[in-house]
């Protein structure tokens, strides 16, 4: 759903005055020539949406909910069409002002002879009078203020569109990030309540044991410690679980009562392979990038405003009219005025200067939050590959690690059954198995938000085609 394509009357007229896209500001800053660390083998196209690479139709459906009915998205798309406004009321200035008037009055002497400035007398006690005119004013934007006044506003909206980019990609990155952490939480709890109930076989054996004198109080007091911790481990799962529903749930602009996630199991969250291309991309992929730029390109207008500001100004005004002492005749007596003016400050107590002084130390400032802007947003990225290639790595090992306990479990479940080891041996390499596949979980999940963080580093397969 675009909601990019809101439309204020007379907004046209403004944005062709700014026709294509603005040129691009020099930060001073030249980006790496490649990262330092990328996905091998990664396709360099970028999807636009980016969700839909996790092959989960749940979570195709919860984003479109988020984009429809998210609180947030719906407030920063009420700030772009309060800087439409803005860019319609900032450029009017441009063309004169017209404007239409019609009087009627009604003056009755009441007592006395009356005075010049009376059209009654003694003779006519009341008179009435009727009058139209039209009426243009302008100022001459010899100095650009104006002109730059509009260009302000416009930057400051392309600043909003870019504002609502980046308030919908970082509602869509939550709720993909908070969806898999829902699902790998309901998964772990799984394998905790398996783990939980290997720990009480395991007790109630060490237990029989001690009745029969075979198991001493130490073992069997260590054994129920741990039956209690593996206890205290299922709520604060569940706890998780919860939790990710109700920030999930507002996310998606509702409570938690409403949210429907269906039964889709963790497994089915797969992550894609994803072109990161070249660093120097980033600066048109990035909304708050490019909202930076904006801010910045906006600010620089300023600054011609403020200096206009401290030069004479040039108005003009023309006025045609006609007045008459009945309706009837008063298109019959028509007139015109010119007026020229010449205005210019000449003592405000450096008020004007400190306006251009701000503008200008406003500019500064906006010059380092652009920088700012691109050196975190090359640190994302940077951060987003060094977590998947070390989580890469760490899944490589434990996949072994899982591979190893499974195959721990198997012989001992083997020599049981063989009577060459006993049942505790067996529950023993069950709980390392429960262990290890939970760890596997986590990391999974892990390996999953990774990649959601380095979509929302990348801008999400966003451009900087904002109409």
């Amino acid at each position: 759903m675009n909601k990019r394509s809101l439309c204020v009357p007379g907004l046209c007229v403004l944005l062709g005055a700014c026709a294509g896209n603005p040129p691009a500001i020099d930060s001073g800053l030249a980006p790496p020539a490649a990262w330092q660390y990328a996905e091998r083998d990664a396709a360099q196209a970028t999807n636009r949406q980016w969700w839909t690479q996790f092959g989960s139709p749940q979570l195709n459906r919860l984003v479109d909910l988020a984009r429809r009915d998210s609180f947030d998205v719906a407030a920063a798309t009420a700030r772009v069409r309060q800087a439409q406004a803005s860019a319609v009321i900032a450029g009017a200035p441009l063309l004169p002002e017209v404007k239409f008037n019609l009087t009627t009055s009604h003056q009755k002497l009441l007592s006395g002879p009356g005075g010049p400035d009376l059209d009654a007398s003694q003779s006519d006690e009341a008179v009435d009078n009727f009058g139209a005119n039209l009426t243009a004013s302008y100022e001459v934007d010899f100095w650009g203020g104006r002109a730059a006044a509009r260009d302000s506003a416009l930057h400051s909206l392309r600043a909003s569109e870019f504002d609502q980019a980046t308030v919908e990609l970082t509602l869509l990155g939550s709720v993909a990030d908070r969806y898999a952490q829902t699902l790998a939480a309901q998964q772990r709890e799984q394998i905790a309540a398996l783990n939980l109930a290997n720990a009480r076989n395991v007790l109630g054996l060490v237990q029989t044991r001690y009745d029969a004198g075979s198991a001493t109080a130490l073992e069997l007091a260590q054994q129920k410690s741990l039956v209690a911790g593996q206890q205290r481990q299922l709520p604060l799962i569940k706890q998780l679980a919860e939790e990710s529903r109700i920030t999930l749930a507002a996310l998606l602009g509702q409570p938690v009562q409403a949210l429907q996630l269906g039964a889709e199991p963790f497994a089915a969250l797969t992550w894609p392979t994803i072109g990161t291309g070249v660093p120097s991309q980033l600066l048109s992929r990035r909304p708050d990038i490019a909202k930076a730029e904006a801010q910045l390109a906006a600010a620089q207008a300023d600054v011609t405003v403020a200096r206009a500001a401290m030069l004479p100004a040039i108005t003009l005004g023309a006025t045609l009219g006609s007045d008459a002492y009945k309706v009837a005749d008063v298109l019959r007596s028509p007139y015109y005025t010119l007026t020229a003016g010449l205005v210019g400050p000449l003592f405000n107590n450096g008020r004007l200067s400190a306006e251009r002084d701000k503008a200008r130390a406003r500019q500064d400032e906006l010059l380092q939050t652009y920088r700012g802007a691109i050196i975190n947003g090359f640190a994302d990225v940077e951060k987003a590959l060094s977590s998947i290639t070390r989580l890469d790595e760490q899944r490589q090992w434990q996949s072994e690690e899982l591979q190893q306990a499974q195959s721990a479990f198997q012989i001992a479940e083997s020599r049981y059954q063989a009577g060459a080891a006993d049942l505790l041996t067996v529950l023993e390499t069950q709980r390392t198995l429960y262990a290890a596949q939970d760890q596997n979980v986590q990391l999974r999940l892990s390996r999953l938000q990774a990649s959601i963080a380095l979509y929302k580093a990348l801008g999400g397969g966003w451009q900087t085609q904002i109409r």
